[in-house]
């Protein structure tokens, strides 16, 4: 099977996105020959968007993915698929979920990257019926638990690649205030910020084994993100073994974490965080390792290459 991704994967502390794309690139196979974009010539079987736009690296936008596929009717039914992992919700903007409802129309298979991110565009109309979830994946060789601060104080950590303020910055300027406050407990930041912490001590972005390292030392993790689609951040909590905690409204925090892990207010934070002991994340999903994730997106391109075209066009 001959694929063609519109993403070229980057070196160093991107979002999820560039993970999987790394992992694409990376685990997809002997049986998958990856098409450049200087190649589109050759005619993919199959168009993976993981994005809507190009990467400014030569990379095809959804739109250019659509008009290239109706330029190729009548000599390959190519298939177009698209990676859903953003939504409006997410970072408090418009047209995002506008863009992606119009593109149901013409794709031929689609993966969400959560349940709850498949819920939220169905319940607004979302046209491609061949559609399925993949969560993404984790290396749990690099994201484990590590030799914990030798302090004798409750550490906290939270991490983001984005300062996104819909990534719970809120709820993490009130904890950098508490912690102030309550000499038993420290608050590590790891990533970008918005310069407005005092009392928090802060990391610059890492990735891959520096993150892992990192992110391993300490006690409970915290995530205030909002309406988050399929977040990396709890799945590398979670491989770490860190007590995970996350916003009601989380989105796939949530998903991920489990509905037995959550906070409706910062009050409620609080009285998780004094508890003491903290109970591990039993009802959170199965971790998967990338090749697997990979394996997945394998044979669904394979099984949508098969399909007779359902999209908003036919082949003449």
């Amino acid at each position: 099977m001959k694929a063609y991704i519109n993403r070229t994967p980057v070196r160093g502390p991107w979002g999820g996105g560039n993970q999987f794309v790394r992992a694409f690139h990376e685990w997809h196979g002997d049986n998958v020959t990856l098409v450049s974009s200087d190649q589109l010539s050759v005619a993919p079987d199959v168009i993976l968007l993981a994005g809507l736009d190009n990467d400014n690296q030569g990379g095809v936008s959804a739109e250019q993915a659509i008009q290239y596929k109706m330029f190729m009717q009548g000599r390959k039914d190519i298939k177009v698929v698209v990676r859903v992992n953003e939504n409006d919700a997410r970072k408090g903007t418009t047209g995002v979920d506008d863009l992606l409802l119009q593109l149901s129309q013409y794709t031929d298979g689609t993966v969400f990257v959560s349940n709850w991110l498949r819920d939220y565009f169905l319940e607004k109309g979302w046209a491609d019926k061949n559609h399925t979830v993949i969560y993404n994946g984790v290396d749990q060789e690099v994201f484990k638990r590590g030799d914990a601060i030798p302090n004798e104080l409750n550490n906290i950590v939270a991490h983001h690649w984005s300062d996104n303020y819909m990534k719970g910055f809120d709820v993490y300027d009130k904890l950098d205030e508490w912690v102030g406050k309550n000499p038993g407990f420290t608050f590590t930041y790891i990533g970008r910020e918005r310069g407005t912490f005092k009392n928090t001590k802060v990391v610059r972005p890492l990735h891959g084994k520096r993150l892992g390292e990192e992110l391993g030392k300490y006690d409970v993790y915290v995530s205030a993100s909002r309406f988050d689609p399929g977040p990396n951040h709890i799945l590398e909590a979670l491989a770490c073994g860190l007590p995970t905690f996350v916003h009601k409204d989380g989105g796939g925090c949530v998903e991920f974490a489990g509905a037995d892990h959550t906070y409706s207010t910062f009050e409620e934070l609080v009285s998780l965080l004094t508890a003491g002991a903290w109970d591990g994340n039993d009802k959170a999903i199965r971790l998967s390792a990338w090749p697997d994730c990979i394996r997945e997106y394998i044979d669904f391109l394979e099984a949508t290459c098969q399909k007779a075209s359902t999209s908003g066009f036919t082949n003449s």
